[in-house]
């Protein structure tokens, strides 16, 4: 994969740097900025070796026009803080606008254009208009850094055209990212521990099917646990299940016994009346969800507190532990424990640990943990867990 280096001296030359900066948003308030954080250090570089820096990232889903909740500008509002320099931001992504903006940029300086995804052709699913979009994009560069590490799974305009119209190299955020990915699939540390978790089993049905022939030990909890518990043939009254994986599931626990790999399931659930903060809740064993105190009705919002000392004993005993998807409604702090415990036994492990982005990112930082307090938080849920699939993503590809 070519790197920074393969692009020469960069002084005085138009950079396009394509960010990943798709931070939580709401009324113009940035509640994590993670992935802000996460794209300095290619940032930082490129300033110092007297590039101009022209960053362009999506932000949100909208479709295809402007959208005032998905703007940038508290982006790079907030960038400015953090780089200890000012980022210049435009109202625009191409346009007289942006040009200009772009053209007195300064050795050093950046300036932010607008949300991609304010232009339909960036997620067009017709090659040539990606390609039309991308032109428009390479007129304003020199050279493209691909560092959206959360977007490489993406066949998108200014991942993948973008970086075969201009000279293109993999940012350092990228470059960490892949190295981490490749230390998991190919040179784990043994005994290897994935923790899943998240709401739908469906969404993970391909990382199960890669790992499970390379881990130990596989901890299942979240939301698509219940649809675990459904294949052994227990009751999981209102939790949310998938009825059409079952069978698909029964054949990840058969196969993983025939393999000697451990699936350990949650042996407590906290059920509750509702979903909802002030839910009336209590712990009940996993086999017997619909004996709590609300029946069918139950909702199972988090594995109880047994297993989550069971899951922190397996991390314990790991030398490699890749986590994706909280264990439970942890924005909720009522079902918010076995999340929190799971992350605490990241913290205090040996082991070489690794969250995978997404949501588990959120909740660890939402919980009052640190990024450093973890072997690698990745930035990107979606491409770590294709890559870990053993998916080929386009946006490496395409640095290749």
């Amino acid at each position: 994969m070519r790197t920074i280096e393969s692009l020469g001296s960069l002084q005085s030359k138009t950079v396009i740097v394509r960010c990943d900066l798709n931070v939580p948003l709401s009324d113009g308030v940035i509640s994590d900025d993670g992935r802000i954080r996460a794209s300095l250090t290619t940032i930082r570089e490129l300033r110092d070796a007297g590039a101009k820096l022209v960053l362009i990232s999506h932000l949100g889903r909208p479709k295809g026009e402007p959208d005032a909740q998905y703007s940038l500008r508290p982006v790079a509002e907030r960038m400015s803080e953090l780089l200890g320099a000012p980022v210049g931001f435009v109202d625009e992504t191409l346009g007289d606008a942006a040009s200009a903006a772009v053209a007195q940029l300064s050795d050093g300086e950046v300036v932010l254009l607008e949300n991609l995804r304010f232009n339909a052709a960036e997620t067009s699913k017709d090659p040539s208009e990606r390609r039309a979009f991308a032109g428009d994009l390479a007129e304003l560069g020199d050279a493209l850094v691909s560092d959206g590490f959360g977007v490489v799974h993406r066949q998108q305009a200014s991942v993948y055209e973008l970086a075969q119209l201009l000279p293109s190299a993999a940012g350092r955020l990228v470059a960490a990212e892949l190295d981490v990915l490749q230390r998991l699939t190919a040179d784990a540390a043994r005994p290897y521990t994935v923790v899943l978790g998240g709401s739908k089993v469906s969404d993970k049905l391909g990382v199960i099917s890669h790992l499970i022939e390379r881990v130990d030990t596989l901890l299942i909890g979240g939301g698509m646990v219940f649809t675990f518990l459904a294949a052994q043939g227990h009751a999981v009254a209102s939790s949310l299940l998938e009825s059409d994986q079952i069978d698909t599931v029964r054949g990840y626990l058969d196969d993983a016994e025939r393999r000697g790999v451990r699936i350990v399931l949650p042996s407590d659930i906290v059920v509750a009346e509702k979903f909802a903060a002030d839910a009336r809740h209590e712990v009940v064993a996993a086999d017997a969800i619909e004996s709590s105190q609300f029946g069918s009705a139950g909702l199972g919002l988090d594995i109880g507190p047994r297993s989550a000392e069971t899951f922190a004993s397996a991390i314990a005993e790991s030398e490699t532990v890749f986590w994706n998807g909280p264990m439970g409604v942890f924005e909720l702090d009522a079902f918010a424990g076995g999340t929190r415990t799971v992350a605490r036994a990241l913290t205090e492990t040996h082991a070489f640990t690794v969250v995978g982005g997404g949501d588990s990112a959120a909740a660890v930082r939402a919980l009052g943990f640190s990024d450093d307090q973890f072997g690698h938080i990745s930035t990107g849920g979606g491409a770590s867990l294709e890559y870990l699939e053993g998916k080929s993503l386009p946006g490496l590809e395409v640095l290749s």
